[in-house]
């Protein structure tokens, strides 16, 4: 939450500095290029190889041969990240050619720098997501969920107090990425240390690669890579085309993204994380009733928060957009193009965040190929919405995020459609007075805060932000409270939903 709460933070300033325009554009794509390797090699491909396989060595191998598995990884993971670093501050023109062609003049030349900026943050950030898949599997939670607190502070920093020392001023804040890149990677290092692991590295880039723990984390880092690939490309031609709708159009897909990942981060990242390293123990020790049992927990948890979350964002996307962004340079026009893609993320944020919970059960049997499947028909039907969204029915940036959500929901139910035929998962009794009771509780909560916003004009109290935050505040307060006073009287009580993990 304090991530979640930060980062917030950091998107209100960098929406006032900046507001929505073709440098933020260059800016936003600039930062993608990294950040998607960053989920290849990091928290995509490279996790969902590693924690079950890492899982194992801790469970069956011991510490000895779990420590030198890790310094072997570290070292293969380190050196092929430095390279790629190299390659894209070589390459960044002709890459932000082909991504963003929309972009040009001044843009295309601020894109170009900043992308050779921020490219080493892939370094610092494959690093830190193996620590966090170390510590995650010593179920140290905390240091690994903190982390990025330090890369909005960074921002939040650069935004307020050093903004005005660039000649570009969006400069800045490639500047800031890269700094708090390095602070994450300092925060890992005491923590590692002090459970044992860690990594010694090798000056030898080929060392790693005679390890045969790290030969089958490649081996099934392939589909996993092929997998990550699919979705990330989807991303990738989601930018391309909102390049070409007009400036601003991928900063506003981009703030509406940032709220989205508020609920995501919180429920689906963290409730994922979780279940992972404790999904690979079970299927380690051979005990499926603890793997159907702790994916039973996870989707239950899942629709309890998720929907009303989603619910949540779509009733109350304007004042949401209004009270977080309209300061400074993002004007009203800026916060009426951010809402409709806001709403149309909604439509799909049970999706998203089931995959993250549904995937892990793959992954912790290291069953990366089904994934992959799924991912690749995802990719096709994904951008064959956007030409029906975007383009036949003229929706724009909404249609972006349309696709990219009911794209999610295909996914999520293919997932489970594929742990339901192999006997993976069978679910507990009771799921359809649970969701029956959930429908209800969204269905008040989501009329209260219909009715509640409603009564405000968000962007008359431009002028007055604190108010306008405060009333926002008390919406969200009085209709969570609805929410769980309905599920209150229809029977729900917290201790039907904790669970103590074996």
């Amino acid at each position: 939450m304090l991530s979640r709460i930060t980062g917030l933070l950091r998107d209100t300033l960098f929406a006032r500095a900046f507001g929505a325009n073709d440098y933020t554009d260059a800016f936003n794509i600039a930062f993608r290029l990294p950040n998607l390797l960053r989920r290849l090699f990091g928290e995509g491909a490279f996790s969902q190889a590693f924690v079950p396989i890492l899982a194992e060595y801790k469970t069956k191998q011991g510490e000895a041969a779990t420590k030198t598995l890790v310094d072997h990884v570290a070292t293969t993971l380190v050196w092929a990240t430095l390279v790629t670093s190299i390659v894209g501050i070589a390459g960044a023109p002709l890459i932000l050619l082909v991504i963003a062609g929309g972009l040009e003049g001044h843009a295309f030349d601020a894109g170009v720098v900043m992308t050779r900026l921020m490219f080493p943050y892939i370094l610092c950030m494959s690093f830190v997501v193996l620590a966090g898949a170390i510590l995650n599997a010593w179920r140290e939670f905390k240091i690994p969920a903190f982390t990025p607190v330090l890369w909005n502070l960074s921002s939040i920093f650069f935004s307020l107090f050093l903004v005005q020392y660039f000649d570009v001023p969006i400069y800045s804040m490639a500047v800031a990425v890269m700094v708090g890149g390095l602070l994450q990677v300092g925060l890992q290092i005491p923590a590692l240390k002090r459970i044992g692991m860690l990594p010694r590295l090798s000056f030898n880039p080929l060392a790693g690669l005679r390890d045969p723990g790290v030969r089958r984390i490649l081996k099934k880092m392939g589909p996993a890579v092929f997998a990550v690939s699919a979705a990330q490309i989807s991303l990738l031609i989601n930018t391309s085309i909102a390049s070409r709708l007009g400036a601003g159009s991928v900063s506003v897909l981009q703030y509406a993204d940032r709220l989205m990942e508020f609920p995501t981060g919180m429920l689906g990242v963290a409730l994922g994380t979780i279940l992972l390293p404790s999904l690979s123990k079970a299927n380690a020790e051979g005990d499926t009733a603890e793997y159907s049992a702790l994916l039973d927990w996870g989707l239950r948890l899942t629709f309890l928060l998720a929907l009303p979350a989603a619910v949540g964002l779509a009733a109350l996307a304007q004042p949401l957009i209004a009270a977080l962004f309209n300061y400074g340079a993002f004007s009203a026009d800026n916060v009426a193009s951010a809402t409709a893609p806001l709403m149309a993320y909604a439509a799909g944020l049970l999706g998203i965040i089931l995959v993250k919970i549904l995937a892990p059960a793959f992954y912790a049997r290291q069953d990366i190929r089904t994934p992959v499947r799924i991912a690749v028909g995802v990719l096709f039907a994904t951008q064959a919405m956007n030409g029906v969204f975007v383009f036949l029915l003229g929706m724009g940036v909404a249609g972006l995020a349309l696709s990219i959500g009911l794209g999610a929901c295909i996914n999520a139910a293919f997932l489970y459609k594929g742990l339901r035929r192999r006997g993976i998962y069978a679910p507990y009794a009771g799921w359809l007075p649970f969701l029956l009771k959930v429908v209800v509780a969204v269905a008040a909560m989501g009329a209260a805060a219909w009715f509640a916003q409603a009564q405000f004009d968000w962007a008359a109290l431009r002028s007055h932000p604190i108010l306008r935050l405060a009333t926002l505040v008390a919406i969200i307060g009085a209709s969570a409270a609805v929410y769980f006073a309905v599920l209150l009287a229809l029977g729900f009580r917290p201790r039907h939903f904790m669970r103590r993990a074996k």
